[in-house]
């Protein structure tokens, strides 16, 4: 559960760039502007040429074969300036996706796409507020030698911007059924998609996906006819490790923050940090932190030695759940020892608070994983 010398250089590399290229400063500006893409496409033009998007995908397909830890590190550290960029719709979720189910002439063409950053993905799985990724009630019907889909999806990440969709959809059973779920890539221009923005209270890029009989050829279909749940499930683990990168390190950010504000802001000439009531509370959030650490780094750990999928499933909530939990204390905490300043928009601070509570939601908030864990180990 360490980093070698190469992950430790990466992940240098990657802290150096983004605090000189996507400072929260940067999404605070593509707030402000309404900015019709929400992300700076010169940027992720640079995160590509550093081989970011192309870290965990093998060479044969145009990728690096640095592992999940290395494309874990990189995560964190962009969690760390809440980055606004396609790495983890299109990297974590859509290439992964791509990686695990397509066939050897779909990994062909798409992935080196992606490892260029020239393909943009995104994954539209919800139908409901609450994530249930089973509860699947878009339907594709075989039509001739292709299917026609119907149905409608929310919360897709960076649905507005990605080139193509993977959309989960029913082929066969009821809408609650694991068996009957089928995965189909969909090019965004085709005929019957209708992709709508979202705003986010985070700022993060989200969308709302409309299939009005959208027609796609048999080649569109990923894996195996109704058989995408094990395709999808494997996948969303990544994903939920994945994501958990990103809110370790902004996390950490956010901590960082409060520490240093608690040793600068004075109250009858010293500093509030020397307040007894005030450190207890800082070393609470440290030792959570140090817990959130462990759980990622693990689950990091797992996917590059290739362990099974029980335990990977099991170390994504525990992951996801553990650095869900610690967020929620860390921002908020943040917030109140920053008192009346935090809550105000010009101090950053409150910007952790918001992407900690979009982030939660995200594959499964922390009383899902709770609950989905006791299931895993048989509770």
């Amino acid at each position: 559960m360490i980093l070698n010398e190469e992950q430790n250089m990466l992940r240098d590399s990657a802290k150096d760039f983004c605090a000189s290229n996507t400072p929260i400063t940067q999404l605070r500006k593509l707030r402000d502007e309404e900015d019709v893409e929400g992300f700076d496409r010169a940027t992720w033009s640079s995160m590509v040429e550093l081989g970011w998007a192309a870290i965990p995908w093998g060479e044969e397909h145009g990728g690096l074969a640095f592992g999940y830890k290395g494309l874990g590190v990189v995560t964190e550290e962009s969690g760390r300036t809440l980055t606004a960029s396609p790495l983890y719709a299109s990297i974590w979720v859509g290439g992964t996706l791509i990686n695990l189910g397509a066939n050897d002439d779909q990994k062909g063409t798409l992935l080196p796409q992606v490892a260029s950053g020239e393909l943009l993905l995104a994954l539209a799985l919800e139908e409901s507020h609450r994530h249930n990724p089973h509860h699947i009630a878009t339907l594709a019907a075989a039509d001739g030698e292709g299917y026609t889909l119907s149905g409608g999806k929310t919360f897709v990440l960076d649905g507005h911007i990605a080139d193509q969709l993977i959309v989960v959809a029913r082929t066969s059973g009821e809408a609650n059924d694991r068996e009957g779920i089928s995965l189909f890539l969909i090019d965004r221009e085709t005929e019957g998609v209708t992709i709508t923005r979202t705003a986010m209270a985070d700022s993060r890029n989200a969308a709302n996906v409309r299939l009005d009989g959208v027609k796609v050829p048999a080649e569109a279909l990923i894996g195996p006819l109704g058989g995408g749940a094990d395709i999808l499930d494997s996948a969303l683990d990544i994903a939920r490790i994945g994501i958990s990168a990103e809110m370790l390190g902004g996390l950490q950010e956010c901590f960082e923050r409060t520490i240093g504000y608690l040793k600068e802001r004075k109250q009858f000439g010293v500093a509030i940090g020397s307040f007894q009531a005030l450190k207890h509370r800082a070393a609470n959030m440290f030792c959570e932190i140090e817990l959130s650490k462990s759980c990622v780094l693990e689950a990091l750990t797992a996917l590059d030695e290739g362990r099974d999928a029980l335990e990977i499933a099991k170390l994504a909530s525990l992951a996801k759940s553990k650095v869900g939990e610690t967020y929620n204390l860390v921002s908020r905490e943040g917030i109140q020892m920053h008192g009346g300043i935090g809550m105000t928009d010009e101090f950053e601070i409150g910007f952790f608070i918001k992407r900690a509570a979009v982030s939660d939601q995200t594959f499964g908030d922390v009383n899902y994983h709770r609950s989905r864990y006791g299931d895993l180990e048989g509770y």
